[in-house]
């Protein structure tokens, strides 16, 4: 499977700032999907130069351990993130760039013409972004959209309650802009809570529900949990294979199981259901 395949099949992004090198290894080795090398938000400014050369220094060994590498740049209009493409073209360009604050096709087309060839992440994370949602998922090279709600949430002033509803129509607009331009599986942001796995697993169900694909990971221990909770349950995966063999036995025509209709659209969320098991989802249905 090529890189990008990776990526957009990737169920887990775990961070690792790009000045601290000593953690490198420790995150390769989290079983996470992807690995999100940053120098943004959890570099200082005054460390951004060093966490440049960190990376450099340690590139051979990072792109050698056969888990696709995305690298966070700094705000693609800014002096640093300027900085960061210039010096990526030289280094050699990632599995793809995590483009920080993206509120136009535009500004990502002028990244991608600097990385051809290179997968772009934007996250919305702004009052702009989530207005230009739909030009951004349309940009050249965007794989997927990702959900930056902690700096969403700093732009627009919104304070969230428990279970985050004031950001439905965050996420609810980037699941359908990733529909409508045929996008993989959309990214939703961190649970900052590192230590409550209860709320971890709620937090990624919720994405599930809404139809994302994946979750960024700010500690090597939230991996496994997001991978679970991204797993059908035990009665979800059953109700789909009996759905998919109804199916099969009825030739793709309608029927009844449980007392419900199944048809076409109830097939296809069956075999998507399975298809999170990692099983084929098979022939399509007969209708």
């Amino acid at each position: 499977m090529t890189d990008t395949a990776e990526l957009a099949a990737a169920r887990s992004f775990l961070f690792v700032p790009g000045n601290r090198p000593e953690r490198f290894d420790k995150a390769l080795q989290s079983g996470a999907d992807a690995i999100v090398v940053d120098l943004e938000d959890s570099v200082p400014a005054a460390a951004k130069a060093a966490a440049r050369e960190a990376i450099a220094g340690h590139w051979s060994a990072l792109t050698q351990q056969h888990v696709p590498l995305v690298l966070r740049i700094n705000p693609a209009d800014g002096a640093s993130g300027r900085q960061d493409l210039e010096w990526l073209a030289g280094l050699g360009a990632p599995a793809a760039v995590m483009v920080p604050k993206a509120e136009s096709a535009l500004s990502l087309s002028q990244v991608a013409a600097r990385l051809p060839g290179t997968a772009l992440l934007p996250l919305v994370e702004s009052a702009a972004g989530y207005a230009g949602v739909d030009a951004i998922a349309g940009a050249p090279q965007v794989l997927r959209l990702v959900v930056g709600h902690i700096d969403f949430m700093a732009d627009t002033g919104i304070r969230c309650t428990e279970g985050e509803p004031e950001l439905l129509p965050l996420r609810f607009a980037v699941a359908i802009a990733t529909r409508l331009h045929g996008l993989a599986p959309a990214v939703d942001g961190v649970t900052v809570a590192i230590d409550d796995d209860a709320l971890l697993r709620a937090d990624t169900r919720r994405a599930l529900g809404l139809g994302f694909g994946a979750k960024l990971c700010i500690h090597p221990r939230q991996v496994a949990v997001v991978h679970a909770a991204l797993l059908p349950t035990d009665d979800e995966a059953a109700w789909a294979e009996r759905v998919v063999a109804a199916d099969a036995a009825s030739g793709g025509a309608a029927v009844q199981l449980d007392g419900r209709m199944v048809d076409l659209p109830v097939v296809l969320q069956a075999r998507r259901t399975l298809a999170r098991l990692g099983r084929k989802p098979g022939a399509e249905p007969g209708r």
